[in-house]
């Protein structure tokens, strides 16, 4: 995977790039489209996974198919983290 670091508008030193990368590597992580997505702009996906190290990790995103813009991330919530359980449950 590929990633556009350049001008990100968020702290990445709250969560550095390497952790996002991972959680997107994660073979369990969720990508999921919002289901109000309208067609105007470029959609927006969401992904939830974790580090190697085990950090919970909740990011909005856009790709082109060839590379990934992290748009927003931070630590998942109980809510997410609970969610991103339940559904790796699932999958197992």
């Amino acid at each position: 995977m590929d990633f556009d670091w350049l001008g990100v508008t968020f702290d990445l030193t709250k969560l550095p790039p390497k952790d996002i990368e991972e959680s997107f590597e994660d073979p369990f992580s969720l990508k999921l489209l919002p289901g109000d997505n309208d067609n105007t702009t470029e959609s927006r996906f969401y992904n939830l996974g974790k580090s190697l190290g085990g950090r919970a990790v909740f990011s909005v995103f856009w790709t082109d198919g060839k590379r990934y813009r992290v748009i927003y991330a931070r630590d998942m919530t109980n809510g997410e983290f609970d969610f991103f359980e339940r559904k790796r449950a699932e999958d197992v």
